[in-house]
């Protein structure tokens, strides 16, 4: 992909990008590269530093995984978004194992973690600049172990149904109740246990096609 097409994307995406000299442009531009994911696939497993990864069309999942082999979904990319959790080199803080598995078939730019990790070493705004996204993410990561540990499942549902139709734009939400389970860190039976107990009362109705919110009122009056 020619250099000028990452430029205009990365002119847009980084708040640094008109202050770092051109040689420090240039030398990210050359070491950033397009992929296509497949569904289902593994991406990155903690053990590498894969670099810093731009969502340009699908989804990723990030995610820890115990030794007993339990995961906990931290949060979701979607179009637009940036991974710098998966740049270890970047960020010597990070000390822990982030996965990441592709939940449908993604486009992502992906710009080399040494490479960034140089420039950054270079230019105080770009380093700065990782740091706060990585803030900003652990703010998330921070609001999934709230909901785990001190929320009642009623309420960590209707919250997970309120954001997908949110985010989505629509009353459909077409997730399996494993899928539902595995990014709220908790199992099928539960979920599906608390589904019945949502459509009984009216607030959804559940299909093959997935979840339909009926009374988002009285869904939204549960996230409270």
């Amino acid at each position: 992909m020619p250099q000028t097409i990452f430029e205009s994307v990365y002119k847009e995406m980084f708040p640094f990008w008109d202050s770092i000299p051109d040689t420090d442009k240039a030398y990210i531009c050359q070491n950033s590269y397009v992929i296509t994911y497949p569904k289902g696939k593994n991406i990155h497993d903690g053990s590498e530093c894969s670099g810093v990864i731009f969502v340009r069309s699908g989804s990723l999942r990030l995610y820890i995984l115990s030794d007993e082999g339990k995961d906990i979904t931290l949060y979701r990319l979607h179009k637009g978004d940036m991974c710098m959790l998966s740049a270890s080199c970047v960020l010597d803080a990070i000390t822990f194992d982030v996965l990441i598995d592709v939940e449908e078939d993604s486009e992502c730019y992906i710009i080399g973690g040494s490479a960034f990790a140089a420039v950054a070493k270079r230019n105080p705004d770009v380093k700065i600049f990782a740091l706060e996204t990585a803030v900003g993410r652990f703010s998330d990561v921070m609001w999934v172990l709230q909901q785990i540990l001190f929320m009642s499942m009623d309420k960590r549902l209707a919250i997970f149904l309120s954001d997908e139709s949110a985010r989505t734009n629509s009353d459909i939400i077409p997730l399996t109740h494993g899928q539902i389970a595995r990014y709220m860190g908790s199992a099928r039976e539960v979920v599906s246990r608390m589904l019945k107990y949502f459509a009984g009362e009216g607030i959804v109705e559940v299909s093959r096609k997935g979840i339909k919110i009926l009374d988002k009122k009285r869904l939204r009056k549960l996230t409270f």
